[in-house]
């Protein structure tokens, strides 16, 4: 298996996530320092606690995507680790975050590292349990499972775009999504999701299997693997 990986992108969006966590605290001791020694600056005081709160939201958000170790990527790439040579993996270096190409066909990849219960139930994805931590970053929006099914549905308009700018309509070839839950305490329960839902540790097995139907012949694997690393 081939990996095309950014990794100055990487690089950058990990350190803006450190950078932005850092900041957050001195802003908010700064708001602490205030509220504690001038009160009469009260209103100043509050908008450094607030500031410094958002701040904090967008480090936690940034780093959980980019600094945690190992990164989403770095899971995709141990899960897969020993697929056919003619598959090739794209991280942040096409049009969508993540993208398997392969005999397996085409394959946008949603990587979600949400712990505690995962269930398909009334044609909605729900996320239940994980613990204090887990309610705590759900309640302010950085780890909550949100709509999959509109993730899925936007990443593949966005390479199909990319795609009809470079093909003939008739040679654009079916892209499908797969919902990759990397926590390895995760309780996953598809139900009846129209969309293929796995744990970590069952996406190369499901890959193999794709690639012994032959979705996508030598040739037109070639033929996008150009188009995308042009």
């Amino acid at each position: 298996m081939k990996i095309i990986k950014n990794e100055k992108l990487i690089r950058r969006n990990g350190k803006i996530g450190q950078w932005t966590s850092l900041a957050a605290l001195v802003v908010l001791g700064i708001g602490m320092y205030i509220s504690i020694t001038k009160p009469e600056l009260i209103s100043y005081a509050v908008a450094c606690l607030i500031g410094g709160f958002l701040m904090s939201q967008v480090g936690m958000y940034m780093g959980s995507r980019w600094g945690r170790s190992p990164r989403p990527d770095e899971k995709l790439d141990a899960a897969l680790k020993g697929l056919h040579s003619e598959f090739n993996l794209y991280h942040y270096s096409s049009p969508v975050s993540h993208l398997l190409v392969g005999p397996a066909g085409v394959w946008v990849v949603l990587p979600y590292h949400q712990q505690g219960k995962v269930s398909f139930e009334n044609k909605r994805w729900k996320l239940r349990g994980g613990g204090f931590l887990q309610s705590y970053m759900r309640i302010f929006g950085q780890e909550g499972l949100g709509r999959p099914d509109l993730d899925a549905e936007n990443e593949i308009k966005v390479l199909q775009k990319f795609l009809a700018a470079k093909m003939k309509d008739s040679e654009i070839p079916e892209v499908k999504p797969v919902l990759v839950f990397t926590s390895d305490s995760v309780e996953l329960d598809p139900g009846d999701s129209p969309i293929a839902a796995l744990k970590l540790k069952q996406l190369k097995e499901f890959m193999r299997q794709g690639a012994r139907n032959r979705v996508l012949s030598a040739e037109k694997i070639k033929t996008l693997t150009a188009i995308l690393e042009s």
